[in-house]
């Protein structure tokens, strides 16, 4: 029926056997029962919009991780690791598990604590209205434009694999993904996306065991690399940033720890409601601050799925595939890489369960994307501002109905997404503007107990603001990509981190002047929101090994560990 209403373009790479079709439509008639199945524990607003706090730390860690695991990430990610190499994996390891571990063990208990829906929401606790308003609104702005790099990154594997047109893709899958958000909220989010997180896994892992086997291992891809591109080091992480020329980034390890590590990926995890909402959902405050530490691991191993498919591209695909500056006509975008990868590999039966995965993170981005969407504004713009004293079922009905007006709004910016020729570059570029100055109001709120409301909400428009204004100069002309990114060699990822580490520290910059100049709130308004006044829940009568802080500990050593062995 799908294959029926599809309509079909010029160039299809692949067609879908009968056994192929009924795992996608097998695939897409199992979400649409849970949905339905959860709309019934969904009935009142801690149910719809936190899945009633009820997850342990293994579900919200799932949850956690795979709300960051759409088919923006397998296509995105596989595309910047065919143009940047495994530079592209810093992303998934410096820029993620320190800042997993900090939310775990540092800023959950106050956002648990607090029993905030959102971070905008403990913006309003700590700062007042002006700062959480702005909070709640380029939250909602972000998010809509995340859900359109979704749905483009799907309709572009229906596209390349199947031939499908892009319009048609975009649609039905859109709406299966509103229909089951809107009938189960939270619950049917994160129930799903743990499903989806095994579905991407057993999926995706196809490719990088079949390209292993064709070029002989990793040390018969990385000279398969070097015979193809002998001018560049595209397998090393951290040897080729001692200088700006050595690698295909353009980037200086400063960037990589202090933009990304510092900065973009602390912004992120900590304060991106996306990925929070999944933590808040725990039963308890423990499970809060383990579900991110849980995660950590898991994440550790997602650049097997995700970065390997692109150098493993680099060894085996022509090169005349990809463009040298500008796309020309029969050349692939590098979004375009992961497809190429799944229809080089798999036949029928492995093709149906390769797109179910892609499916799968499609339906996982979306989904998060979306259910964050009708929190933010239903609880941080809505109630507040427009309807303060309604019933309880009138905000999960306000909920369910803005999460199908956020999907139709989001399709629209998916044809935005068009003119990017690397979708990870647009991505970055909206965390530098929404994330990363959010972050440093966040963490100043909690550790500093001295920071006033208007300190925060001028600080947080001083830093978004900023950061809008580098990307324009840099983009309207080159010479501000010097001053910004401090070498004309910066390719946009790093154009991106130095921007969010200069809009990061400009709104700290500000929120101090403005502090020092206003006068603070009394001790007893800010107890539970700042970190020397609240009473932290420690876990001095739990076993050494199931506290959080240990484990935490572990993920780091790890960390610690491949970066020595891919240096």
């Amino acid at each position: 029926m799908i294959a029926m209403m599809a309509v079909g373009a010029p160039t299809t790479l692949v067609h879908l056997s009968k056994v192929d079709l009924v795992i996608i439509a097998f695939y897409f008639l199992l979400v649409l029962a849970i949905g339905f199945y959860l709309k019934r524990f969904a009935k009142t607003g801690e149910d719809f919009f936190l899945a009633g706090r009820e997850m342990t730390a293994w579900v919200a860690g799932l949850a956690f991780v795979s709300a960051n695991l759409g088919s923006l990430e397998l296509l995105g990610w596989a595309g910047s690791a065919y143009q940047y190499g495994i530079l592209a994996a810093h992303w998934y390891w410096i820029g993620a598990i320190p800042a997993m571990v900090f939310l775990g063990v540092v800023m959950m208990p106050f956002y648990y604590i607090s029993k905030t829906h959102s971070v905008p929401g403990y913006l309003q606790l700590r700062y007042g209205s002006e700062a959480s308003a702005l909070s709640a609104v380029t939250f909602a702005i972000m998010t809509i434009l995340m859900s359109g790099v979704n749905m483009y990154a799907m309709a572009v594997v229906m596209k390349v694999v199947l031939g499908w047109d892009i319009n048609f893709s975009i649609w039905v899958s859109s709406l299966t993904v509103g229909i089951y958000v809107a009938a189960g909220g939270l619950f049917s989010a994160i129930f799903n996306e743990v499903l989806q997180f095994f579905l991407i896994w057993f999926g995706a892992l196809l490719i990088p065991i079949l390209g292993m086997v064709e070029t002989g291992g990793w040390h018969g891809m990385v000279a398969r690399i070097h015979q193809n591109f002998p001018g560049q080091d595209f397998t090393h992480m951290w040897g080729p940033m001692r200088s700006f020329a050595d690698n295909p980034m353009g980037i200086h390890w400063t960037g990589i720890v202090f933009g990304l590590g510092a900065v973009q990926a602390m912004g992120y995890w900590t304060t991106d409601f996306l990925v929070v909402q999944r933590v808040l959902s725990a039963r308890d405050i423990r499970s809060a601050k383990m579900a991110p530490i849980i995660g950590s691991f898991f994440k550790m191993a997602v650049p097997l799925i995700v970065i390997l498919p692109g150098l493993l591209a680099r060894a085996v695909l022509p090169m005349h595939l990809f463009p040298a500056s500008g796309l020309e006509a029969g050349q692939h975008s590098y979004n375009e890489v992961l497809p190429l990868m799944l229809a080089r590999y798999c036949g029928p039966g492995l093709l149906g369960l390769g797109i179910t995965a892609l499916v799968a993170g499609f339906m996982a981005g979306m989904a998060g994307n979306v259910s964050a969407f009708a929190t933010v504004w239903t609880y941080d713009i809505y109630r507040p501002f427009i309807r303060k004293a309604a019933p309880d079922q009138h905000y999960v009905s306000m909920g369910r109905w803005c999460t199908l007006i956020g999907l139709i709004v989001s399709i629209g910016t998916a044809y935005l997404v068009m003119n990017f020729a690397s979708i990870m570059d647009y991505v970055q570029a909206l965390f530098g503007f929404f994330i990363a100055p959010l972050f440093g109001t966040v963490l100043l709120g909690m550790l500093w107990k001295r920071v006033t409301r208007a300190a925060g909400f001028w600080g947080l428009l001083a830093g978004t603001l900023s950061s809008v204004g580098m990307f324009t100069l840099m983009k309207l002309d080159h010479h501000w990509v010097s001053v910004f990114a401090l070498s004309p060699r910066a390719q946009g990822l790093a154009q991106d981190m130095y921007q969010a580490l200069w809009s990061c520290v400009t709104c700290v910059v500000v929120t101090v002047l403005v502090t020092l100049l206003t006068k603070p709130k009394p001790d007893h308004e800010l107890k539970g929101l700042v970190y020397a006044l609240t009473e932290v829940v420690h876990e001095e009568h739990t076993r050494w090994f199931h506290r959080p802080v240990v484990w935490g500990a572990a993920a780091l050593l790890v960390l610690v560990v491949l970066q020595i062995i891919f240096w």
